[in-house]
């Protein structure tokens, strides 16, 4: 059975369904996942708003789900996708890339 944390919530990982990078962290209730399962498209759960989210609703940059799988311990989820345009909403095609290309490096201020 999977695990969530005391918020009802599970981490799940987003990756490429094609090319295997992985495109960014979410959140997902029961509610999300059994969207997410519904649907197709990927749904999450905002932990700063407080609601339901279906990634691409206002962008159009969706994530069509092609398997979702859960980790040794039952508390993180990896859902296979395949992105419709960019995934970060700072418009770069995943959520660790910097906008002028380059991975998001740790900040000195980061570990103090």
């Amino acid at each position: 059975m999977l695990k969530l944390d005391a918020n009802g919530l599970v981490p799940a990982i987003i990756q490429d369904a094609d090319t295997k990078e992985v495109l960014m962290l979410g959140y997902m209730n029961k509610e999300s996942l059994k969207l997410t399962v519904e649907s197709g498209d990927a749904w999450f759960f905002s932990r700063s708003r407080q609601k339901l989210w279906h990634k691409g609703e206002t962008s159009g940059n969706f994530l069509h789900v092609k398997s979702i799988y859960k980790d040794c311990d039952n508390d993180t989820i990896l859902v296979m996708a395949k992105p419709v345009g960019p995934v970060c909403h700072l418009d770069t095609r995943t959520c660790f890339v910097k906008e002028e290309g380059g991975m998001r490096g740790l900040d000195e201020d980061d570990t103090n």
